[in-house]
């Protein structure tokens, strides 16, 4: 048995190091959304002063966006940055995640051109209850091995089109998700990604802002420095995996209205991750730390991280970043290319997948079910369904339950009264408060039928919610509704302009 593991482990790292030789090298780049702020303009206020990155890894848009980013950047590198993907869950292969979500993420891969797929290793949806932003999986050597799986089935997807249009295949990249205030499972989160990557050939992504929320979050800045939770950590985690560097800001979370904390003069700030912040200089030198790790050998890229961030900060940080980490990047991959070429012939492979049983499945089912309950309600649960907190405190958790998640779906990715204001003029009327929306939200799963989108989502729920608690405002609602769905997809169409509405 104990051999059998170890085969397995040897031929996962056998079939990654083939994938990863064929990669190019990016260089230092940045990780962009189309939109926000314009592609075309920052690339173009970028080389006004100078400045020309490696590559732009690209998120998730529609694939006419990605069709017209190619087009308008020819000789760019553009990996690509999946969303909606929810690897980490038992029915992935089946849902429309991993059937439409699939798909899209394949056409947008074949219309950038990309050299790897990433993707968190978290998720906005789950056992039918859905989020605004990432949740981490549980951390428990059952999930690890569901995404494993997954992992191996997207990567045959993703082969086979490559396979279908006579191209390379992109590699799927696996990112360590930031911790919102919290984590659960029973595995150091370390174990957990060595877990993954013992069953499967993927690659993965090491974000340093994450990192620093791990750091803050599951309590080790209480025992120890920075530096030193650092070095253990990397220490433990599968470095030699690393195809990609992210770094990207940080900044406190605040909402007027909630739920208000003592605060301790010596604790850390409650950072969580904030593209559209600054960086902090802690960051930089973390990254330094993450580059001198003598198993960081398979490293294709490191990119700043810069969605919703003004041109002008932009453009003043990939500047600093470039000054302080360029040649030290350069350095990194040109080293891990020599040892590359001194790396034995891959054996021949065949099938060593194991997929979790009929029961297993049902079980990390169950067990996300009692996650949802914990993180959203904090009602008691039974011990076999309690998920166990990765360190940190329940006051943690308490602030993502009481402030962060309400403001989530009342105000992130859509402020309610402003994407429907004769709705909500009609809520007040009938001294019905938005708030109730919040707990109807979770108040029972929902299968998930089409392609994630938070905003259309959103729409969805909020005109369920209206016909069913405020019946005399539901043609209202529902004209709103309408009005915003024209709009969004109107805006989610490419024009030919300086300006991206892809």
């Amino acid at each position: 048995m104990v051999a059998s593991k170890y085969a397995k482990r040897d031929l996962m790292q056998s079939e990654f190091t083939e994938r990863a030789i064929g990669l190019a090298t990016h260089g230092v780049g940045l990780s962009v959304d189309v939109y926000s702020p314009d592609l075309l303009h920052l690339v173009h206020s970028l080389r006004d002063a100078g400045l020309q990155p490696g590559y732009l890894e690209v998120f998730k848009a529609t694939t006419s966006a990605m069709q017209w980013v190619r087009r308008h950047l020819p000789d760019m590198k553009l990996p690509y940055h999946g969303e909606g993907l929810w690897v980490t869950q038992p029915d992935f292969p089946r849902s429309s995640s991993g059937t439409q979500g699939v798909a899209e993420a394949c056409a947008q891969i074949l219309a950038l051109g990309s050299a790897w797929l990433n993707h968190e290793c978290a998720m906005k949806q789950m056992v039918g209850y859905s989020f605004g932003t990432y949740l981490p999986p549980l951390y428990t050597e059952l999930s690890a091995r569901m995404t494993a799986e997954n992992l191996a089935f997207l990567q045959e997807q993703v082969d086979e089109q490559a396979r279908r249009h006579g191209t390379d295949p992109a590699l799927v990249l696996l990112e360590m998700p930031p911790l919102t205030y919290f984590g659960c499972g029973s595995l150091a989160i370390p174990a957990f990604f060595r877990a993954v990557t013992d069953r499967v050939a993927c690659g993965l992504v090491l974000d340093i802002g994450h990192l620093w929320t791990v750091y803050r979050y599951t309590g080790a800045w209480l025992r120890q420095t920075l530096e030193a939770f650092a070095a253990e950590f990397l220490d433990a985690f599968p470095m030699e995996r690393v195809i990609e560097i992210h770094v990207a800001g940080l900044a406190e979370f605040t909402a007027q209205g909630g739920a208000q904390y003592m605060v301790d003069a010596e604790a850390l700030p409650y950072w969580i991750d904030a593209h559209g912040a600054p960086i902090p200089e802690v960051l930089f030198d973390l990254l330094a730390q993450v580059l001198a790790h003598p198993r960081l050998t398979c490293l294709k890229g490191v990119a700043l991280e810069v969605d919703t961030k003004p041109v002008a900060t932009i453009v003043t940080e990939f500047r600093r970043f470039c000054d302080r980490f360029e040649s030290m990047v350069t350095s990194v991959v040109q080293a891990g290319a020599a040892q590359s070429l001194t790396r034995p012939a891959v054996e021949q492979r065949t099938g060593t997948r194991q997929p979790l049983t009929m029961d297993e499945q049902a079980s990390l089912r169950n067990q996300y079910q009692g996650y949802v309950r914990f993180v959203t309600t904090g009602q008691a649960l039974p011990p076999s369904e309690h998920p166990s907190l990765l360190g940190g405190s329940l006051d943690n958790l308490d602030r993502y339950r009481k402030t962060y998640l309400p403001h989530e779906l009342l105000h992130w990715g859509g402020e309610l009264k402003d994407m429907f204001p004769r709705t909500c003029s009609l809520l007040i009327a009938a001294h019905l408060p938005l708030e109730r929306f919040v707990s109807f939200w979770f108040s029972r799963p929902r299968t998930d039928e089409q392609d994630y989108d938070f905003f259309l989502l959103k729409i969805d729920r909020f005109v369920e919610f209206v016909a069913h608690d405020c019946p005399s405002a539901a043609v209202t609602v529902m004209e709103e509704a309408e009005e915003m769905r024209m709009a969004y997809r109107t805006a989610n169409e490419p024009t030919e302009s300086a300006e991206v509405r892809a």
